[in-house]
């Protein structure tokens, strides 16, 4: 039973052998703008305002001399720091407001160790250039970086030691598969698909909402001690707008990648028991969950909750099945290659971006967000 770690920006390589995953033998910044760098960016700088907002009240609430916030899941590439500094010239801003000393700022990066956090460390002196200083331009605003790997599920920094937290696209990775979808021989009871699916037996869907309550509880439980009193903690992840699990924007995703590996099984290119054994870690919960489980771990108070929808792709099908299946590619190829083989990968997604391809020819598919800000309850 495979157990898998991962965020949207970082997949992992558990037991992927000399299988490099394609994000980081090409460079996933690279593999699909169109996706990573637009598509993403324009989701965060939708919800950017909120998130923002969250670190400035954060900062206000102490003042401190030297604010530290945390990247939870963060980019390996030109996205990385741009958050960053949209906060931290927020900050100056409402220092100068004020007529307050802008503070220093410690950023700490998280993600697996497999993420390559040279990419930017090495775009760092680019970023200190962009930073502007809106009313003191003889001053520079005194950044330091550092980058912490390791899985967020678990404690990554000192008591008492952040401000602020914000993590984007990555809590809907679960921790591993749910071990509640397999029976006693270890064989999955969700049959020829990889995820929750309007026929999958109802202990499917109830054994990924258990793995995403023990997973998102640990994440709270963890920076429930990180955090200072009063500190803010803003995360955006894949949701869904319904009650009910199997919900088209969610799974839409998934059920096309089954149904690309269940051609590829028709045609005896790969064998069935590779359809069997693979499933995806990952799950969308929805606003009450997420709620649910913030008031159960009790250290936080909601100050924010709403769901962010839009339209994903340009207008362009074959362009943008294209691109979307890179994208999941990128996130998916060390997982698959272990069960699939390596060789079968370029086969898979170029199905999945035809089958991409044809949906988006005929309807817009739509990215569901959830955004939640948390204060660190005294």
């Amino acid at each position: 039973m495979p157990s898998l770690c991962g965020s949207f920006c970082q997949a992992t390589t558990n037991g992927c052998g000399d299988c490099s995953s394609y994000e980081r033998r090409i460079g996933r910044d690279k593999l699909c703008p169109e996706f990573f760098n637009s598509v993403q960016k324009k989701f965060t700088d939708g919800m950017k305002h909120v998130v923002i907002d969250a670190a400035i009240d954060a900062y206000l609430s102490e003042t401190p001399r030297c604010f530290k916030m945390a990247d939870l899941g963060c980019s390996s590439g030109t996205n990385a720091l741009s958050l960053i500094g949209d906060i931290v010239n927020a900050i100056d801003e409402r220092c100068h407001e004020k007529t307050r000393q802008v503070p220093q700022f410690m950023v700490f990066l998280n993600d697996l160790p497999g993420n390559d956090f040279n990419s930017i460390f090495i775009s760092f002196s680019d970023f200190g250039s962009r930073l502007k200083n809106v009313r003191r331009r003889d001053e520079f605003h005194s950044v330091f970086m550092a980058g912490v790997p390791g899985s967020f599920y678990g404690r990554l920094f000192p008591s008492n030691s952040l401000h602020f937290i914000h993590s984007s696209h990555s809590l809907h990775w679960l921790s591993q598969v749910p071990p509640g979808i397999f029976n006693e021989e270890g064989k999955s009871m969700n049959s020829r698909k990889i995820y929750i699916s309007k026929t999958s037996p109802p202990s499917i869907a109830k054994a990924y909402h258990q793995q995403f309550q023990k997973d998102f509880g640990s994440f709270l439980k963890s920076r429930s001690e990180e955090l200072v009193s009063e500190g803010r903690m803003a995360l955006i992840m894949s949701g869904r707008d319904t009650k009910e699990p199997c919900n088209k924007m969610t799974t839409l995703l998934w059920e096309l990648l089954a149904r690309s590996l269940s051609i590829m099984v028709a045609q005896g290119e790969i064998g069935g028991e590779d359809l069997e054994l693979y499933n995806a870690p990952f799950y969308g919960p929805s606003l009450r969950e997420i709620e649910y489980e913030v008031l159960r771990e009790g250290s936080f108070t909601v100050e924010y909750l709403k769901i962010f929808k839009d339209k994903v792709g340009s207008g362009d099908a074959k362009k943008d099945g294209a691109a979307l299946a890179t994208a999941i590619r990128a996130i998916q190829e060390s997982m698959l290659c272990h069960y699939i083989g390596r060789e079968a990968i370029d086969r898979l997604f170029h199905i999945y971006s035809e089958l991409l391809s044809e949906v988006m020819q005929k309807e817009e598919i739509m990215a569901v967000y959830a955004i939640v800000v948390l204060r660190r309850s005294p």
